[in-house]
């Protein structure tokens, strides 16, 4: 005869499990719901369109609006061809050497660093050893260092769920190992390099504490012209704004907050459709 199973752990567990998913989420639904309670009334054409100003009723987003996106768009630029060609290189051509695990365990430490560190080096490394300067470009390549581990990181996971059989396939007839790469490889781990590669970007989009420690400006009545030109971001202008003590600034700060959100949720969503669209494609 079978002893009588223990249900108390059984619950235990079940009831953690239960309070870490609902507990976050009742409290993240909170925060939402007040920043959309404060800032929604707040946004309209006027404050998408308009430059910061002293007067909150005046202040608007368009300066750090378009920094960001130049951000991310030359962040892409940048890190997204490096990591996706650092991540097929450790996978197809590395293999179990000294120098592929060293470079592995880096990667892994160095996406566990925080955001302000990076912030660091790129003030030491391309804003005054590279003479960069305090420029939307020196923004852009710092935030490419703080994302480039975790697309490497991404982009070796959806290479490795490639079957290896299908290699050993293209070998078979005749294939080089580039061939099978271009051919084979890269098509079937694409969708997944891709999603992680823009969910990484995403997150570059919310940074605050590198862009502060690079010298992104608080304060811009100006569009960035080109690469060299001094810039604001999101981020920036809602931790300025945050950090006043009028109340119609706090206003503003949870509109900035509710337009950020909404870029993010727009890139994660592409991510999504575009990892579907090339998985429809590959069938």
């Amino acid at each position: 005869m079978s002893a009588p199973r223990n249900q108390f752990p059984t619950k235990l567990l079940r009831w953690l499990s239960f309070s870490a998913v609902i507990l976050p989420l009742l409290i993240l639904g909170g925060l939402l719901f007040e920043v959309l309670a404060d800032g929604l009334t707040r946004i309209d054409l006027d404050f998408l369109q308009g430059y910061p100003s002293r007067r909150a009723s005046r202040a608007g987003i368009l300066p750090s609006m378009v920094g960001s996106m130049c951000l991310v768009v030359l962040t892409a630029c940048l890190v997204v061809p490096v990591g996706m060609g650092a991540a097929l290189y450790l996978e197809e051509y590395g293999g179990r050497s000294r120098a592929s695990r060293f470079i592995e365990v880096n990667i892994s430490n160095l996406a566990g660093v925080p955001s302000i560190i990076y912030g660091l080096l790129g003030l030491g490394l391309f804003v005054r050893l590279l003479d960069m300067e305090r420029s939307l470009l020196a923004g852009a390549c710092t935030l490419a260092l703080l994302v480039l581990p975790i697309i490497i990181m991404a982009s070796r996971e959806a290479i490795r769920t490639v079957p290896y059989s299908y290699r050993e396939a293209c070998w078979g007839l005749g294939a080089t190992r580039w061939q099978t790469i271009r051919r084979v490889v890269l098509p079937m781990a694409l969708p997944g390099m891709l999603t992680g590669s823009i969910l990484a970007i995403s997150r570059a989009i919310g940074e605050t504490a590198p862009l502060i420690v690079v010298g992104a400006l608080t304060y811009i009545t100006f569009l960035p012209e080109n690469l060299w030109s001094p810039f604001s971001a999101l981020p920036i202008q809602i931790f300025n704004w945050v950090s006043r003590p009028q109340e119609a600034f706090i206003e503003n700060a949870a509109a900035g907050i509710i337009v950020l959100l909404g870029i993010m949720l727009f890139i994660n969503s592409m991510a999504v459709w575009l990892r579907a669209a090339l998985q429809r494609r590959g069938r």
